[in-house]
């Protein structure tokens, strides 16, 4: 007797659906699994007997072969145990065929015949409905976040007996709902504020601009100057996530199983801070069983790199590709996958090993100490980040102000202006922030009158720029006039944007 049961393993961030085929003959008893399972797969089938045993149902005793079609794509993770039980039963309990046809199943089985959360749920979820399912069974625990997807009905289970009950009709589930707009007005308030910083105006303005833009950042400065206070501070002035963007983002999260408890939608922008010890394949994604890095982790907000020098040359090279492409693609034999990488990158370092360069009583460093310490950053590297700004050491004057300093949300207001005022520009491109533009859109919408282009003229000569650092500083300049509301880019304008490329050439000249 032969029952199919459809389920559903992940491609990268995507779901790709499977079909279950369960079939029970005479013969020896035994129980064979097919169709590229990986470990994990394979125990399934000790968890299946006995979670079937402890749901009151009886195992049959006969020859099983479980086949997960279409068999030349590697299945792994422990979400086949629900369908594989499921399709084991229905071909000795009645089960309409048409119910299963139009439902995924998906689930991890305790011995018990208790269901576990799996991960991956939203992206699985989304593979059905683009594939004609009406309707998912999924872990209690995953609800909510399956529920996301519209025109789809995701009911969650707590024990295998209930999804029996529930295919024969007896004892119907619930649809879980959600409600998307409280989740997205839900966002949790951060107790970090720009008011909290004590002087560094020109790092603030720096950080605005990075933040209007979606531009780059390089901040270098002594020890104690606020330069990790200020970059943990950035998300708190970002734009706040619209629905598609959420998604998009909890596909990541659900994936690598990163995602909240009791949390089925990630409303904030990412600020992910790895430490300098990491590697390349914990920074860009990868492993044996490819999986999302950090660059993946961080899609549409921060990623935060403090000590810039103290991570591996090695590490931050692979950082290139991803910066320009805004998507990391990983080779394998059996597959290519691409996760997006859409980020901005912060990042913060000393000027030396002790961070005091400048200062005749605290800094002892040697120029070949000075000159290994920054050749840690290549030039290439720093080409791609469009703003480099120096903090310098706070004085006891500023500390001692009892007023507060600017809010976030009195930036964040000017930086939602900026944003608009690109979106609205942007309207039909495929684009959104100003770092985004390509060659030919920069020709298009940072025209510059004949002062602007002999100033640029005389600060590509003099600071010997390449092509890239001369398309970011159009960037910038354009980014700065959308926040003082101009339409044209103008002097001003454009003499900011260039200040903010002299630091390589102050250290690495």
């Amino acid at each position: 007797m032969i029952s199919k049961v459809k389920s559903c393993t992940l491609y990268g961030i995507n779901g790709y659906l499977v079909d279950v085929e369960v079939d029970l003959s005479e013969g020896l008893p035994g129980f064979d699994l097919v169709g590229l399972p990986d470990s994990s797969i394979r125990e399934a089938k000790e968890r299946v007997r006995a979670a079937i045993k402890n749901s009151e149902f009886l195992f049959p005793i006969k020859r099983i072969t479980v086949n997960l079609a279409p068999a030349d794509i590697r299945k792994e993770g422990s979400a086949f145990d629900l369908p594989i039980a499921v399709g084991i039963l229905s071909c000795s309990q009645p089960i309409p065929a048409d119910i299963l046809n139009k439902t995924m199943i998906v689930g991890e089985l305790s011995l018990d015949g208790s269901v576990k959360p799996v991960n991956g749920i939203l992206p699985m979820v989304y593979s059905a409905s683009q594939n004609g399912i009406t309707q998912c069974i999924v872990p209690y625990e995953n609800a909510e976040e399956g529920a996301l997807v519209e025109n789809m009905e995701v009911m969650g289970v707590r024990t295998l007996k209930e999804v029996i009950l529930h295919l024969q009709n007896e004892k119907p589930l619930f649809k879980t709902t959600v409600d998307v707009n409280s989740i997205m007005q839900n966002s949790v308030n951060s107790n970090l504020d720009f008011s909290d910083v004590k002087g560094q105006v020109h790092v603030k303005r720096a950080l605005e601009i990075s933040a209007a833009g979606s531009h780059n950042i390089l901040m270098i400065g002594p020890p104690g100057s606020g330069k990790t206070m200020m970059a943990r501070r950035l998300p708190t002035i970002l734009p706040d996530l619209s629905f598609k963007e959420s998604i998009e983002i909890t596909k990541i999260y659900s994936v690598t199983g990163l995602l909240p408890n009791k949390k089925a939608l990630i409303n904030t922008r990412p600020f992910r801070a790895p430490h300098h010890t990491i590697s390349n394949t914990a920074l860009i994604g990868g492993g044996r069983i490819p999986k999302p890095g950090e660059v993946s982790l961080s899609h549409y907000g921060v990623l935060f790199l403090d000590e810039l020098p103290e991570f591996n040359k090695n590490v931050l090279e692979v950082l290139r590709q991803p910066l320009e492409d805004r998507e990391v693609t990983i080779s394998r034999i059996n597959a290519t996958l691409t996760y997006p990488a859409s980020f901005m990158l912060v990042c913060s370092m000393n000027p030396c090993p002790c961070g005091y360069l400048g200062d005749e009583e605290k800094c002892h460093c040697q120029p070949d100490q000075i000159k290994k310490y920054l050749s840690k950053i290549s030039g290439p590297l720093l080409d791609r980040i469009d703003l480099q700004v120096e903090a310098s050491p706070v004085k006891y004057s500023d500390l001692d102000i009892r007023e507060k300093s600017e809010s976030s949300l009195s930036i964040k207001k000017r930086v939602l202006k900026a944003q608009k005022i690109q979106q609205e520009r942007y309207k039909d491109e495929s684009i959104f922030f100003n770092s985004q533009l390509s060659a030919a859109q920069i020709e298009k919408y940072c025209s510059l009158g004949d002062t602007e282009r002999n100033l640029l003229k005389t600060a590509f000569e003099k600071l010997n720029l390449s092509a890239r650092a001369y398309h970011r500083i159009l960037k910038v300049a354009r980014t700065i006039a959308d926040l003082d509301g101009e339409e044209n880019i103008k002097l001003h304008h454009l003499s900011e944007a260039i200040q903010y490329r002299s630091l390589d050439r102050k250290y690495w000249a």
